[in-house]
């Protein structure tokens, strides 16, 4: 009988540690199923945002392509109406020296007439060579100012042309720049999500504030460009911290709420 008890009392021993057994691995079980929904929804919460990232970026290309293409439209439209006010000087000379040359023939003519009419052959040869000296003087001057005309037009044609690529050298440099900083913006951006410590995360800020404040100069510097202006200077910012006790409060990344520093 007591052989009897002391099994039954194993069994039950057995059954409990089965129980404790089947209750540690379901809750194993679950840590894992919960460990991997969390790892699934972030790996899906960093696709979402990669996907969004690249959207925006692709965005931001077609809009500097749209705004590029406008600037070449708009050159090309200047470039044309320059050419075209060119052309219609060069015309008006030709063809007010072409006046001025008729008006000189035809005075000629006249006097020539004149002279047949009311002086001898030796008197006309006299004043006829004086005419013809005074139609070539008026024929060079003519030329001289029809050339200078076309020579100040080329001069200007040359300059606008220079100033025209000097601009789309400018446009394409801070295009380049732009690029670069948007790129650097994103990694930080990323390294900011994926940092290990607090001081990495605190690095990581400061450096991402660091790289907008350049995308940003970047991006004004591309607009001047483009409306006509100039590259404005980049006057890096200085952090100021206050003191506390005689110690200077060790330095943060400019933004962050519990910084006591200031950024001039």
């Amino acid at each position: 009988m007591a052989e009897q008890k002391e099994s039954s009392v194993l069994f039950s021993l057995k059954e409990l540690m089965n129980l404790e057994e089947d209750r540690i691995r379901q809750e194993e079980e679950d840590k894992h199923k919960k460990l991997r929904a969390e790892e699934d929804a972030r790996l899906d919460a960093e696709r979402r945002t990669r996907e969004a990232e690249e959207a925006r970026l692709r965005g931001e290309e077609e809009r500097r392509r749209q705004e590029e293409y406008r600037a070449r439209q708009e050159a090309a439209a200047l470039e044309a109406q320059r050419q075209a006010a060119i052309e219609s000087a060069r015309v008006q000379a030709e063809n007010i020296a072409r006046m001025e040359a008729m008006r000189h023939q035809q005075e000629h003519e006249r006097q020539l007439t004149h002279i047949k009419e009311s002086s001898g052959k030796k008197q006309f040869a006299a004043i006829a060579g004086g005419i013809g000296a005074l139609l070539v003087i008026g024929g060079v001057v003519t030329g001289i100012v029809v050339y200078k005309q076309n020579q100040k037009a080329e001069a200007e044609r040359r300059l606008a042309q220079e100033e025209k690529d000097r601009l789309q050298g400018e446009i394409d440099k801070l295009n380049r720049e732009k690029k670069e900083a948007d790129e650097a913006v994103a990694k930080l951006e990323d390294a900011v999500k994926k940092a290990g410590s607090e001081a990495d995360k605190a690095k990581a800020i400061a450096a991402l504030e660091e790289a907008k404040n350049r995308q940003a100069q970047t991006t004004r510097n591309l607009g001047a460009v483009r409306g006509g202006g100039t590259v404005a200077p980049d006057r890096p910012k200085k952090q100021v911290c206050k003191q506390t006790n005689g110690t200077v409060v060790p330095s943060c990344p400019e933004g962050d709420p519990l910084c006591s520093c200031s950024w001039q």
